[in-house]
């Protein structure tokens, strides 16, 4: 084998992360290869997770949009749901997204070498080529971005019955009449709102007690709530036993603190997670650990070995894409400092964290959740807000969900934030922002918000908080 070539700065994947990394290596002047061994260059975001999912989601609440045209004196109705076409515009959509990502990593800033990469020691990689003959590579610092791939359970009888995976979903040109979705997270009720959405039947099978876990438990109560009226039926506090075909419709036979449910549909949708795509990077030769299938990591971005790094799904600890984008650029100005003998002295600050589910009402969250804060042992004041009772949204028609607001007692400073309603995702940078600034609820009452509009329902949870905070009270405008 020739002499290997050699790098400052390797990047193991080509996805948000990955390149993300690679563009600020370059900018700090490091010598940068990028490994992707993927079919097509994109990433998991372009290509099978959050744009080609919006994509299908946007014809659903269009279709939701139809559907009740006679509340606001339209007569409409849904006469049909082309599904070939709304994947041909997901197509075309997604490809002109996965082809600006391959410009931007084909532009000669760093070198792209196609093919799966694994480590063979701390500073040196071995890559499969994709149709040619395997490579060495030495490097000074690396990266680790390559992402995630969806988990399947051992659930009896699953395997042998078949099933979909969010993959399948994203781009079948024929929809089945009804489903069975395993799963309560953030892809499984995204799909339970596409499909119902589309005019399907949906049965949704959670194994926790509540929909999206990793909230309050009011927020996706809220979701629960809205897509049952929709006529989702949702079955939480469960446990799978067994999946099998009987006359050819796919059932699934699950235990609940009743005894046990057997629910049947055209096909099965499996939404139960992700895992970190990490058991061929060869992380002992490098002497990498591990936290379960996720690379270990510290705020730092730095593995077990101070020298490789890594970011996004692959080390967690959220498979959000912004987070993984901020990983990805810390890492790679942490690694220029350990290139120029420095201490890496940036850390991920994740008190800004967001979350965002694209369901209908969607929900998101910033920051410490109530359970959190509470659990922090933090004197902390909540206070929330219905969207029933505001008039921007009765006027839409939207008014499933509410608001809530989490502050520090003391001070009245913001520390999360929570919302389940329309425009729910973007409704949340607005505290997102305040956050930023270690905004006060006090001094969040001083912000104009223009009437009527749905971001000024955060100002009635901030004038309550305000007004608890002892000594404080709402500033005259």
């Amino acid at each position: 084998m020739n002499e290997p070539a050699s790098y400052d700065f390797a990047v193991l994947g080509g996805g948000s992360a990955g390149y993300a990394a690679a563009r600020t290596a370059d900018r700090l002047g490091l010598k940068t290869v990028v490994i992707d061994g993927a079919a097509e260059l994109g990433g998991l975001c372009i290509l099978r997770g959050c744009m080609p999912s919006k994509t299908l989601i946007e014809s659903a609440n269009r279709a939701l949009s139809v559907r009740r045209g006679a509340e606001f004196g339209l007569r409409s109705a849904l006469e049909a749901v082309d599904t070939g076409f709304i994947r041909e515009r997901k197509r075309r959509l997604i490809a002109e997204f996965a082809d600006y990502r391959a410009a931007q990593l084909t532009d000669g800033r760093f070198d792209l070498v196609r093919g799966s990469a694994r480590f063979t020691s701390p500073t040196r990689l071995l890559v499969a080529g994709l149709g040619k003959q395997e490579e060495e590579i030495a490097f000074r610092t690396a990266l680790i971005a390559t992402g995630s791939k969806i988990s399947l359970p051992a659930i009896p009888g699953l395997a042998e019955t078949g099933s979909w995976t969010s993959d399948t979903a994203l781009d079948a040109a024929k929809i089945p009449k009804s489903f069975i979705v395993l799963g309560g997270g953030a892809v499984a009720l995204e799909f339970a709102h596409y499909l119902e959405g589309i005019g399907r039947q949906v049965s949704l099978v959670q194994r926790s007690a509540h929909l999206l876990t990793g909230m309050d438990p009011e927020v996706g109560d809220a979701v629960q709530m809205a897509l049952a009226t929709r006529g989702v039926e949702i079955h939480c506090g469960t446990r799978l036993l067994r999946v099998f075909t009987h006359d050819s419709r796919k059932q699934v036979v699950f235990a609940t603190g009743t005894g046990e449910r057997t629910l049947e549909a055209e096909e099965i949708l499996v939404a139960l997670g992700r895992r970190a795509a990490s058991d061929q990077l060869g992380l002992a030769e490098a002497g990498l650990g591990r936290e379960g299938d996720r690379v270990r990591t510290s705020l730092t971005q730095q593995t077990t070995q101070p020298h490789i790094f890594a970011a996004g799904d692959v080390c967690g600890p959220s498979e959000v894409v912004h987070l993984a984008v901020l990983q990805g650029e810390l890492a790679a100005r942490n690694a220029a400092r350990v290139i120029a003998h420095q201490e890496p002295v940036e850390m991920m600050d994740y008190r800004l964290a967001i979350f965002g589910v694209f369901t209908h009402p969607q929900a998101a969250s910033v920051g410490l959740s109530e359970t959190e804060a509470s659990a922090g042992r933090r004197g902390v004041i909540v206070a929330s807000y219905p969207f029933s009772d505001h008039g921007k949204s009765i006027v839409m028609g939207e008014t499933e969900g509410f608001v809530k607001m989490i502050a520090d007692a003391r001070t009245g400073e913001l520390l999360g934030a929570a919302a389940v309603g329309p425009e729910a995702v973007e409704l949340i940078h607005t505290v997102a922002t305040a956050m930023h600034f270690r905004c006060t609820a006090q001094e969040f009452l001083r912000i104009p918000f223009y009437h009527p509009t749905l971001s000024e329902i955060w100002t009635y949870p901030a004038e309550v908080i305000a007004d608890k905070v002892s000594g404080l009270t709402r500033p005259l405008s």
